[in-house]
């Protein structure tokens, strides 16, 4: 169907519209290349780029072919001749004098001015044929005026075809706003929790602690897809759970919100003890891992942070078999983003972790994306 529109189309109808449609699907490929950090949404956008330069050269070398068709027509056009009234006038002719006449010539004739000319016949016949054709224009065919036929308006043709596309593209803007959204299209994830679940006594011996739901409300982001360079993506479970560290006797609340897409999960704590960062750095020093776990220091948002990396603990559970517990494995590999409570590094920290099924983790940048969006939200609830 689009072929045959293109084939249909006049020459300047088709090339404007292509100009707009390549233009407009170049710039937004590249965006996209640019924001996914894809190189080959930006090779696809650069062909579309280049698509639109040759079309926008054809355009103008076919604008100055027409100005130069048309500089030649005019200097070809032939220029009617001029010919003065004076000359289509007959000479006046005097008749024969007699030998009376001529006799008394002298004494009875005034003096007057001298004859005019005496025109030959086939001159004055050439200065009277001009002043005949109009009168026999309608025998003939008419005669070229030298102005060249005027064409098709170009401009119009094109303005009428690419206000026509704009109308197109307004209607298929407006039409997801307008028409009722498709029913079949699965809509995000909300943020699960226990009804039975109360928080412990750790969470009352902590100050300004925050729960599991508050975490949950703000990792839940409608961009945070975007920010892991998945935007397409749709988070399928969100859930947050206000628990304990381990080994603490319930005596440090660590809060914390996992929401999963296809390709990540993220998990968001917060641990509300007395290690700094500095001294979990420091324990890493002096387990001799530090290497090996890919331990970086940052500051993010005016706190001590540090990036950490570890696997995840994976187990299968098969209800088929009477003992439908199986062994603790050694999962995919997690990166956390580890950011002190506050600037002065007191003690207590966040952990953003991301990982994923395949074993594919995204840029660090991406840990810090995020964690610049959610924390100040998760600081202002703590805050209050």
């Amino acid at each position: 169907m689009l072929g045959l529109l293109l084939r249909v189309l006049p020459f300047w109808v088709r090339e404007p519209l292509m100009i707009l449609v390549g233009s407009v699907f170049g710039v937004r490929i590249m965006y996209l290349a640019v924001v996914e950090r894809s190189w080959v949404a930006a090779g696809i956008g650069a062909v579309f780029l280049l698509f639109t330069a040759i079309r926008v050269r054809m355009v103008v070398r076919a604008l100055q072919a027409r100005r130069e068709a048309r500089a030649r027509a005019s200097a070809q056009a032939p220029v009617p001749a001029q010919v003065p009234v004076s000359a289509a006038a007959p000479a006046p002719v005097s008749p024969p004098a007699g030998p009376a006449d001529s006799a008394a010539a002298p004494d009875s004739a005034p003096a007057a001015s001298p004859a005019p000319a005496q025109v030959p016949a086939p001159v004055l016949a050439a200065a009277q044929a001009p002043a005949q054709v109009p009168a026999q224009a309608g025998a003939g065919p008419r005669p070229a005026t030298g102005a060249p036929e005027r064409d098709h308006n170009a401009w119009g043709q094109a303005l009428a075809a690419v206000g026509l596309f704009g109308a197109l593209a307004a209607a298929l803007w407006l039409g997801p706003r307008v028409l009722p959204a498709d029913d079949n299209s699965p809509e995000p994830a909300s943020c699960s929790h226990a009804e039975d679940e109360k928080p412990s006594k750790a969470y009352r011996r902590t100050p300004r602690a925050v729960t599991g739901d508050q975490l949950c409300e703000a990792l839940n982001r409608p961009d945070l897809a975007r920010l892991l360079g998945t935007p397409r993506e749709i988070a399928y479970t969100a859930s947050g759970s206000s628990g304990t560290a381990l080994l603490t006797d319930d005596k440090v609340a660590e809060p914390e919100a996992q929401v999963s897409f296809d390709t990540y999960t993220v998990k968001l704590s917060a641990t509300y003890n007395h290690l700094t960062t500095a001294q979990y750095v420091r324990l890493f020093d002096i387990a001799g891992d530090r290497v090996e776990k890919d331990v970086k220091t940052l500051k993010v948002l005016g706190r001590p942070a540090f990036f950490s990396s570890d696997h995840t603990m994976k187990f299968t559970i098969d209800f088929s078999k009477e003992h439908n517990g199986g062994p603790v494995e050694r999962g995919p590999l997690a990166r956390s983003l580890s950011i002190a409570l506050d600037r002065k590094d007191r003690g207590g920290y966040y952990d953003i972790t991301v990982w994923s099924q395949s074993g594919a983790l995204p840029q660090d940048s991406a840990l810090v994306d995020i964690a610049e969006k959610v924390l100040p939200s998760v600081l202002e609830r703590s805050a209050g």
